[in-house]
């Protein structure tokens, strides 16, 4: 006897429950259902009929609802909590009854007119992480309405769900309606929420004086100016304006508020404590939509010389949160599904490629970057990231026909500055060109100065003007410039690029053994990178070290088993790097 098959549909389900139902009744039971029984007679009940929903089952604080469209689905949602909230105008905030909800389109299993199956758990779990008054959806879910519908939305990234094995992409709907009694009442109102903009958006709130002293109110304000007006100089962040900002000084803040208020997705904020002739900072980043906190950080120094301290700590505080801003972003680019991504997300992505420096890790940086510059053709990012891909390909040694990639990373380096002369990577990576592919130092020497001019915080055109300088011969600024990009980057992923470049000076300055100390700590940041490894090689041979050095040649050979000293020359730049050079052939690699 076969046994009764299961019946299967794909719907939407919506799960919805009151928002402290517990407290609601154990301070009034008879109140509490009286109103949710009228709730549910006027509003709930006849806005599920109206957009084609069936209630399957029903709690005393909840509900199970199915929907053959998500559409339907979302725009009941969105109506009850707009009716809800109504209602609730004039009621005491205590005592007011909020949904919240979540929905989910899948593979629902029918018995008996109830519905099984994880759709329904999804739906659930995303009415739990909702807030009182707010719609979670999922992420099939959202491609269901995305367009549909006449709302915008957050995305709150892989959410852990209780019983659910693997994490999932969530999103909160925006819609002018929402919570009247879980915020405080400076909350937000429905026309105070503003969509995200299409790149990372963070707002510096004012930093908390914790001295008890209001002489010191300027210096923890003038500590927050200096970190906006830096980050502000990154033109991949949108950056709130500290007249807005700063509305929320002396204020006890919910940091999601603050997100929805000012239309973005992180928030820095921090304190300012000053005691003994010291002071200390602490600092925390905050994803404003999912509550996460990414980064935090203290810094104590003395207060001799108070401006450069505040230059001190803004630095630090700048070179700690960029770049995990940036990772952070990358990380939620490669979670977007293909058919999502933005000419942005196609930049983030491609970025991560780059950082690879391999040749499938550049081919694909080009794929990527030209695919952006289709979708935004005024895209100086893009243009960038191809240019660099181009130039690296032929550098390294990776380009099947040199020439043209020498002649589109011209071509897109030039298309990047015509679109912003003023773009720190575009006028970096010009000057890396004219000093790598064209040997005119003074012209490269100029784009690098105003590459760091236009963004002195930006620690990629600190280290593309070490390498310029290296190029020229000026071997001590070059130095200086790598180290200043270590320093706003310490822990960027390109890090052994510029103890890289270090070495390289270090040889034709003839401080082989710092060459070779700075070289092996390159390689411990990444074994494969064949720049150090020549560098280590070369010192070596230098000191009178032979052995070591063969043995360096012999790992570097492994890595590029194609590499002749003649070749590399003949790629750019290399001519004058005379003691290089020579212990590259004291080291016994192939002329």
């Amino acid at each position: 006897m076969t046994a009764e098959r299961v019946e299967r549909r794909l719907v939407a389900v919506l799960a919805a429950d009151v928002a402290g139902y517990s407290r609601l009744m154990g301070a009034d039971e008879e109140g509490t259902l009286a109103q949710l029984k009228a709730l549910r007679k006027t509003l709930v009940d006849p806005t599920i009929a109206a957009h084609r929903g069936r209630i399957v089952k029903t709690t005393g604080d909840g509900m199970l609802v199915e929907f053959a469209s998500a559409v339907d689905a979302a725009r009941c949602a969105i109506e009850l909590q707009r009716g809800t909230a109504g209602q609730n105008t004039d009621v005491p905030k205590d005592r007011r009854i909020e949904f919240r909800i979540g929905i989910h389109v899948g593979d629902i299993m029918f018995d008996d007119n109830d519905i099984f199956g994880d759709g329904v758990n999804i739906a659930a779990r995303l009415e739990g992480i909702a807030e009182p008054g707010g719609v979670c959806i999922s992420d099939d879910a959202h491609r269901q309405i995305r367009g549909k519908v006449d709302i915008s939305y957050d995305e709150m990234g892989p959410q852990a769900l209780k019983n659910i094995a693997e994490p999932m992409r969530a999103w909160r709907i925006h819609f002018d309606g929402g919570s009247t009694s879980a915020m405080p009442s400076s909350s937000v109102r429905p026309a105070e929420v503003l969509a995200l903009p299409d790149k990372p958006s963070i707002a510096v709130l004012p930093f908390e004086n914790m001295s008890g002293d209001p002489e010191q109110e300027y210096f923890a304000d003038g500590m927050v100016e200096d970190i906006i007006t830096a980050l502000s100089r990154f033109k991949w962040l949108f950056v709130i304006a500290r007249n807005s900002s700063f509305t929320f000084k002396g204020k006890a803040v919910d940091i999601k508020e603050v997100g929805r208020r000012l239309g973005v997705r992180y928030v820095l904020e921090g304190s300012v404590r000053k005691a003994s002739g010291k002071v200390r900072i602490t600092g925390q980043l905050i994803d404003a939509v999912t509550g996460a906190h990414l980064w935090a950080d203290k810094f104590e120094r003395d207060l001799t010389d108070i401006f450069a301290l505040q230059d001190e700590v803004t630095v630090a505080v700048v070179s700690a949160i960029q770049p995990k801003l940036l990772q952070t972003e990358i990380e939620m680019a490669i979670r977007r599904p293909p058919e999502n991504l933005t000419a942005f997300d196609l930049c983030l992505r491609a970025r991560q490629k780059a950082n690879l420096r391999t040749r499938e890790g550049y081919a694909e940086t080009m794929r990527l970057a030209h695919r952006a510059l289709e979708l935004d053709p005024r895209s100086v990012w893009a243009a960038v990231l191809a240019a660099i891909a181009h130039y690296n390909s032929v550098v390294l040694g990776y380009a099947i026909d040199p020439q043209f990639d020498r002649n589109e990373a011209r071509r897109l380096i030039r298309l990047a500055l015509s679109l912003d002369e003023n773009d720190e990577a575009a006028l970096a990576e010009a000057g890396h060109q004219a000093a790598f592919l064209d040997g005119d130092y003074e012209t490269a020497i100029d784009f690098a100065d105003r590459a760091v001019a236009s963004n002195p915080n930006e620690a990629r055109a600190w280290r593309t003007r070490g390498w310029v300088y290296k190029y020229a011969g000026q071997y001590e600024e070059a130095i200086r410039s790598f180290e200043r990009g270590i320093r706003l980057s310490p822990l960027d992923p390109l890090l052994h690029t510029a103890l890289a470049g270090i070495g390289f000076a270090l040889i034709e300055l003839r401080r082989f053994d710092e060459a070779v100390a700075v070289s092996k700590k390159a390689l411990r940041q990444s074994s494969s990178d064949g720049v150090a490894s020549r560098g280590l090689a070369a010192a070596l041979a230098h000191l009178g070290r032979d052995a070591e050095a063969r043995e360096a040649a012999a790992r570097f050979l492994e890595v590029d088993p194609t590499f002749t000293i003649s070749g590399w020359i003949a790629r750019g730049g290399q001519s004058n790097a005379h003691l290089l050079i020579e212990g590259l052939r004291k080291a016994g690699l192939p002329e």
